[in-house]
């Protein structure tokens, strides 16, 4: 392995000779590698929720307040939880930069450090994208827990990368490129969808979406 412009690269073999290829562009990344890169990019944003799940608690965010005889969010989101997941994703961003270069060489497939900025947005982003979702849901009837296709599967992605794309710019262009975001925009559900059931499952959640 060997770096190109901070990248941690891998080589490819054609015929005897390695070759090595910026990671972001090289003609040699497939689907599974796209897929690959795509969720560890989005790993500090995947924890969140599911972190503020397990730390959730305590005083909700909108103190009870009402707009119009609906809650402005719902007991569900609380300031703990909103920390709790923010520091999960950003503590897990970190992990994955010390294990990086290892990761890189195992799996023979490039990837990247994150900046502070842009873990600090993908947490966070994840869980404004969260928050969001549940004023939308008090907005349009729905009880806490009840189910809105499409912005449950996709809200925190959504906000997620735009805060990056604002906070950490040239790091986001770098990476985020289009295969990335399409492989990003289809594995999400599947895996939200997954997580969630199994969350169910073991009693972590009151419902299975």
């Amino acid at each position: 392995m060997i770096v190109i412009g901070g990248l941690y690269t891998v080589p490819r073999r054609v015929g005897t000779v390695a070759v090595y290829t910026d990671p972001r562009t090289g003609p040699n990344m497939n689907v599974l590698d796209i897929v690959v890169l795509a969720f560890w990019l989005m790993l500090p944003a995947y924890v969140p929720n599911n972190a503020a799940v397990l730390t959730g608690g305590g005083p909700p965010i909108d103190g009870g307040r009402t707009w119009n005889g609906k809650r402005l969010l719902g007991d569900g989101k609380t300031w703990r939880g909103t920390a709790g997941g923010i520091l999960a994703g950003v503590g897990l961003g970190l992990v994955l930069n010390a294990i990086v270069t290892d990761v890189s060489g195992a799996i023979g497939v490039s990837l990247p450090e994150f900046p502070i900025a842009a873990l600090l947005a993908l947490a966070a982003g994840a869980m404004l994208g969260d928050i969001l979702a549940s004023f939308l849901k008090r907005r349009t009837g729905r009880e806490r827990g009840a189910a809105f296709p499409g912005i449950d599967q996709l809200d925190f992605v959504a906000v997620s990368l735009a805060v990056t794309v604002v906070v950490a710019t040239d790091w986001f262009v770098e990476w985020f490129t289009v295969p990335v975001i399409v492989a990003v925009l289809i594995l999400t559900p599947v895996l939200h969808l997954g997580t969630n059931a199994a969350a169910f499952k073991l009693g972590l959640k009151d419902e299975p979406w």
